[in-house]
């Protein structure tokens, strides 16, 4: 028991210790999987409950993101999600605050409309990065990066692009283990900020998204895309099976390579080697609800499985 406690006392000194401009160690899952170079799996859900906050918190996964575009906005329920998902038996055994799934919030407001408002009040709770629905510009994409970062010091690495986040994260640093000053430190986008611990995935699905996603990906701050084939099909007029449809999404995936952002996609157990192979790196295994169905697990395996 006494070796425990100091391993967790010395990972809570390693993380508040302010001497590094760049901490060695991630606390978002996702961030340090991408930054190691490796892919990351995980799934979405509209249920906030206790329950699935748990199970999810110890499933296979490396994410969950709560899909608050075709959910409730309700934030109090988020709040509760990201309590459930605190697993102090986690911190104790590995000695770190890394969060072993990483919250991600799909928020309401698409790319034309304002929606800072909503990336305030789920950063603030505490969750580690942001879906944008609908992005079709450069425009709204650094619109989007800017409300997720704060006003930088002056002497601050990375001074651009200036953010406009508001102070007053009590919640987060609470769910997060850290420090106010902490906090802020770490609170910024990767991979624009190596030592960040946030990221801004802008979801490509129309077609004005699919001619400007080289210029969207050139976005300082833009960690990824995330694609989203059936508006991406309603846009194109088209159905989701039809070749215009993966010709757009290839045309997206090139743009993820070509600028060094993840790309992410949903897939099927069966769809996971190819997409992988055509070169997304965060892959959702679809919707779960009450923890992972078997529909979930078997992608998020065959996923894990491709080398």
């Amino acid at each position: 028991m006494l070796k425990t406690l100091t391993a967790v006392g010395i990972a809570l000194v390693l993380v508040s210790t302010p001497a590094a401009q760049e901490p060695a160690d991630h606390l978002s899952s996702v961030v340090d999987r991408l930054a190691r170079g490796e892919r990351v799996f995980g799934v979405s859900t509209y249920d906030l409950s206790l329950e699935n906050a748990r199970s999810l918190a110890r499933a296979d996964i490396d994410y969950v993101y709560v899909d608050m575009e075709h959910g409730p906005m309700d934030f109090r329920a988020l709040h509760t999600f990201l309590l459930g998902m605190i697993d102090k038996q986690a911190i104790a055994e590995s000695g770190s605050l890394r969060q072993r799934v990483t919250p991600l919030v799909r928020i309401a407001p698409y790319g034309r409309e304002a929606s800072a408002w909503a990336v305030k009040q789920a950063l603030d709770i505490g969750v580690m990065g942001i879906i944008f629905p609908s992005i079709e510009t450069p425009e709204q994409a650094l619109a989007a990066v800017r409300s997720m970062r704060y006003p930088q010091r002056r002497d601050s690495a990375y001074p651009e692009p200036p953010g406009q986040r508001g102070s007053g994260a009590g919640i987060a640093t609470w769910f997060w283990g850290l420090s106010g000053p902490d906090y802020t430190r770490r609170a910024d986008l990767w991979p624009l900020n190596p030592g960040g611990d946030l990221v801004a995935l802008m979801m490509i699905e129309s077609a004005a998204g699919v001619r400007n996603a080289a210029a969207i990906a050139a976005v300082p701050g833009v960690t990824g895309f995330f694609i989203g084939p059936s508006d991406l099909s309603n846009s194109l007029g088209v159905p989701r099976d039809a070749p215009e449809v993966e010709e757009a999404i290839q045309t997206i995936v090139d743009a993820c390579l070509a600028h060094d952002v993840a790309c992410a996609i949903t897939a099927s157990a069966a769809d996971m080697p190819r997409r992988i192979a055509q070169g997304f790196r965060i892959l959702g295994a679809g919707r779960a609800g009450g923890g992972l169905s078997a529909g979930n697990d078997a992608a998020v395996r065959a996923g894990r499985a491709v080398r």
